[in-house]
């Protein structure tokens, strides 16, 4: 039996950064994506924003076992849960958050290029049909294409991230290169390891932000 596909071990350049900083090219990638805002601890939409998002992206997955093999399809490992980040009352000197309801966000997960419009709009339909509450109007099949970025793996719970953005900065700029954030290119965190299942000083995270020169 062939090995499924893992992102993560593919691009290790993406998924697998040290935790001291560097510069990285993100290439074009296709991703379910969801919008909402909230605190992401609190917030009823983050949480249906995750069970849209995961709910497609197994659909897709296992289509073979509902009869539908979409042309290219392989086997493969679901990557990892992907956030694109603004508000939060972040004051920019100290890098910390002040006010996690005011939060608006996208969460995203990668999904093959085989993956098209028909094959995820079979998808919603296969879902709705299994979940009919399952608000899926919002998801949307996207490719985003990230850039020029600074990142490094934060280890840590999440509320300690200022310090590794502060690293990120400085490194950034030591090298010739501006943050460079704009409504397309935002703050940009990749959850590696499973909150639910680790512990916080244990917790695996990349931060990407923009940059240019």
């Amino acid at each position: 039996m062939a090995a499924k596909f893992d992102f993560k071990k593919e691009y290790k350049e993406l998924y697998a950064p040290k935790t001291a900083p560097s510069i990285v090219d993100v290439p074009e990638m296709l991703f379910i994506a969801v919008d909402g805002e909230g605190d992401p601890n609190t917030s009823q939409a983050y949480q249906d924003a995750l069970e849209v998002l995961y709910g497609l992206a197994y659909t897709i997955k296992m289509s073979p076992r509902n009869g539908y093999t979409p042309e290219g399809y392989f086997d493969y490992v679901v990557p990892p849960l992907e956030g694109l980040w603004e508000g939060g009352g972040v004051d920019v000197e100290t890098m910390t958050v002040s006010d996690k309801n005011t939060f608006t966000w996208t969460m995203l997960l990668r999904q093959p290029d085989f993956v098209t419009e028909e094959v995820f709009a079979w998808a919603k339909e296969v879902l709705g049909k299994k979940k009919k509450g399952l608000d899926l109007s919002g998801a949307r099949l996207i490719t985003y294409t990230e850039g020029l970025c600074v990142q490094l793996m934060h280890i840590g719970p999440y509320d300690t991230e200022p310090e590794s953005v502060k690293r990120m900065h400085a490194f950034a700029e030591e090298q010739g290169y501006r943050i460079d954030f704009s409504p397309e290119r935002k703050h940009h965190e990749i959850y590696i390891s499973d909150p639910r299942r680790t512990a916080p000083e244990k917790l695996k995270t990349v931060i990407r932000h923009p940059v240019a020169e």
